[in-house]
């Protein structure tokens, strides 16, 4: 297995020093002036971060209610002052959270008028999540309006879009990240009654630099909603940005009349949305001597047809021409005349199948792994025309997780090292690019019932969806033990039409009818299980559940 890590190391080490090349056919133009949000914000000192400061795991965590109070404190001018709290005063669960975080507790409750009464009982509950309403109400309150007067909770939402507080607003799980998105908007925000901005009274109350804060107005690209896409990216304008999947292959390959309907997005100077790494962003010198922003390896471009703000009238034209979402969504598509649509990853990356593959189950490990890397990535949101919900996980026997697409694994080729390579097709005869409009499965036979592998518990059996199968050690003495609650924790498994992998032996399987009348499957006598707390192909979290539930390796199982 060190072996395995190894290559699999070396690969991305590779890939990560040429993942941004592409077939430029000029030089670079001079490098972008390209922020992040959260960049930008820890520029300010709003978002301080912990430990080793904004790094992608605090950014990714969900935001407390002690963050919000401090945020509150800070944009009121007034953490300095709780800090050096000194009173008795506290809630009664203020030592969950660190001493100079007690203070600040303290500090709030000292000072009611502050609108932090905690949550009931005398408690704070420092360390719940809040929600967006709840983080906007804090912002409203920071610009001077009062829950009751100007607004009220239920309304929270539509009241602060009125007053330029909106970029957050669809979030369902928030996260630190949003902080920086929301609390620069704020700053940008005047003050109730004023025209004067959050950040402005800031900068005379000598808690930010003001030659920072001009930093606020450069032009800022931004994230949109829309109940059909989802997340997708704008400019500071509000017009959609969009990738050619043909670029995958030559990033000139949109010319003379397509540059007129898909104009290219060129400035040098601008933020991009929190969850965005400014990296990402680069610049390149077109053919023709143009200047163009890339993403991800990826040319952005307008589309004609978008006539205002929020129109996304060009994805999914000619299937060539798609919204960019948050990343990608972990997924993108790339197109060759040779082997038309197929998938990548975010940065134009091909993935491939393995045609010896079954659903649920990889095939390939050990020197395999070394030349075909998985593409693992948690969240997809892929382009339209690809339906997200294809994309699966399943565990492999290292316990590490693997991207599937209709069930089965997908993987990286090592000999692919840029933006466009696919290298890795038809190798061997058995890996390919996947055109998501065509790819139905491999050629491997998917039996009812197979085995998988895994580092901990060896061979042992899966149905057709790589789900794990078990028996009740209990069983042995009585074939019908697992009754009421048990089955609804375990499930039985039954296929009429059973059939097997070429490694295991069919006359090994029988059926069981069990004592009320329904029919379930047996292995060597032993009725065959599923675990309600199974999810995904390759987990195996029911075995030695109780000391009584095991899977069944088909090498040491004995007849019942």
């Amino acid at each position: 297995m060190k072996t395995i890590k190894k290559g699999i190391l070396s690969f991305f080490v590779l890939t990560g020093l040429v993942a941004g090349a592409t077939a430029f056919s000029a030089a670079a133009a001079e490098p972008l002036k390209v922020k992040s949000e959260t960049d930008l914000a820890g520029d300010l000192g709003i978002l301080q971060g912990e430990g080793s400061g904004l790094t992608a795991e605090y950014l990714n965590k969900s935001t407390t209610r002690l963050q919000a109070a401090v945020m509150s404190l800070r944009l009121k001018g007034l953490e300095a002052d709780a800090l050096a709290y000194k009173g008795m005063a506290s809630f009664k669960d203020a030592s969950r959270v660190s001493q100079e975080n007690q203070a600040i507790l303290g500090y709030l409750k000292d000072h009611p008028s502050l609108g932090w009464q905690g949550t009931g009982d005398d408690t704070f509950e420092p360390l719940a999540a809040i929600t967006a309403q709840q983080y906007y109400k804090v912002l409203l309150e920071s610009l001077g309006y009062l829950q009751g007067t100007d607004f009220d909770y239920a309304g929270v939402i539509p009241f602060a879009g009125k007053n330029g507080l909106s970029q957050i607003a669809d979030v369902k799980t928030f996260k630190n990240l949003h902080i920086a998105a929301a609390t620069l908007e704020a700053l940008k925000a005047p003050i109730k009654g004023t025209t004067k901005t959050l950040g402005t009274d800031l900068v005379e109350k000598g808690k930010i630099s003001a030659s920072k804060l001009d930093a606020l107005a450069k032009p800022a690209l931004s994230l949109k909603q829309s109940s059909a896409l989802g997340s997708y990216l704008t400019d500071d304008k509000g017009m959609t940005l969009y990738y050619f999947t043909k670029d995958v292959a030559n990033v000139n390959s949109c010319v003379e009349q397509c540059l007129t309907n898909w104009p290219i997005f060129g400035p040098h100077d601008f933020t991009v949305p929190a969850g965005f790494s400014a990296a990402d962003f680069q610049i390149f010198t077109r053919a023709d001597g143009k200047e163009q922003v890339t993403y991800k390896g990826w040319p952005l471009y307008y589309f004609i047809k978008d006539q205002k703000p929020g129109d996304t009238t060009g994805d999914n034209v000619g299937k060539v021409w798609f919204v960019i979402k948050p990343a990608n969504g972990g997924i993108a598509l790339g197109t060759k005349a040779e082997l038309g649509n197929y998938l990548t990853d975010a940065s134009g990356r091909a993935l491939y199948y393995y045609d010896n593959d079954t659903k649920g189950v990889s095939n390939c490990s050990g020197k395999c792994l070394e030349k075909w890397p998985v593409f693992a990535n948690a969240a997809i949101a892929a382009p339209t025309g690809v339906n997200s919900a294809d994309f699966g996980t399943l565990v492999r026997a290292d316990g590490s997780v693997q991207t599937t697409y209709k069930g089965f694994p997908l993987y990286y080729w090592a000999g692919d090292t840029k933006m466009g390579d696919t290298t890795g097709q038809d190798v061997g005869h058995v890996w390919y690019v996947i055109d998501p409009a065509k790819f139905t499965g491999t050629k491997a036979a998917n039996t009812s019932v197979k085995t998988s592998k895994s580092d901990a518990l060896g061979t042992y059996l899966v149905d057709e969806n790589g789900m794990a199968l078990y028996l009740f050690t209990k069983d042995l003495a009585d074939p019908n033990s697992c009754v009421g609650p048990c089955l609804v924790n375990w499930p039985i498994f039954y296929d009429e039409n059973l059939t097997v992998s070429a490694d295991l032996t069919a006359s090994d399987f029988g059926v069981l009818t069990r004592n009320d009348g329904t029919k379930q499957s047996t292995y060597k006598g032993w009725p065959l299980y599923y675990w309600i707390k199974d999810h995904n192909p390759g987990d195996t979290t029911g075995q030695n559940v109780g000391k009584v539930w095991f899977v069944l390796d088909p090498s040491k199982i004995t007849a019942r």
